[in-house]
């Protein structure tokens, strides 16, 4: 077990040292900016350690794109859920004056509301997104995902159940 972890570490510092460079160029190049692409560089490398599985030499660089495409894409889905939401609480008289640490601190918590919600079918994210941002009635809603009334209130049901869980460990 301890010599595996010896590997792994081994595998992952030769996969940094011969990658990093040019994952966080490519980045810098999609993104704009090195700070956003470091971070999500670091997220890449992250989310191999968790995974336990380092590529071969010769697949490193297509699995590190693979990787980075689906990261890209988490990122600005989560800034364009984070912007619809932050333009509709910029609505509210109370958050025009929220201090930068209290508009952070919207954003930490988006972020892990998105996560959560990511781990739940697309239909119960779709489905809470079309009735909270979008102000869809259910009727609405089941017409444009294709289902019943009942299953969008199930739908909805569970996406607040899964927010208020989040909520709750958020607390904790």
């Amino acid at each position: 077990m301890e010599r595996d972890a010896c590997v792994l570490q081994q595998q992952l510092q030769a996969l940094y040292r011969d990658n990093h460079g040019w994952l966080c160029h490519l980045l810098r190049r999609k993104l704009g900016n090195s700070y956003d692409a470091a971070d999500l560089a670091h997220d890449i490398y992250l989310h191999l350690i968790k995974k336990g599985h380092i590529p071969a030499a010769s697949e490193s660089r297509r699995h590190l794109m693979q990787i980075a495409k689906g990261k890209l894409i988490d990122l600005y889905r989560r800034r364009s859920l984070e912007a619809r939401y932050l333009e509709h609480q910029t609505q509210q008289p109370a958050l025009k004056e929220a201090s930068e640490e209290t508009r952070a601190l919207m954003r930490e918590t988006l972020g892990a509301l998105d996560k959560a919600l990511q781990r739940k079918p697309p239909k119960i994210r779709q489905a809470l997104l079309l009735s909270r941002l979008n102000g869809m009635g259910y009727q609405d809603i089941a017409t444009e995902l294709q289902v019943s009334v009942s299953s969008v209130e199930k739908y909805i049901a569970l996406g607040l159940q899964t927010c208020h869980q989040c909520e709750s460990e958020s607390e904790h």
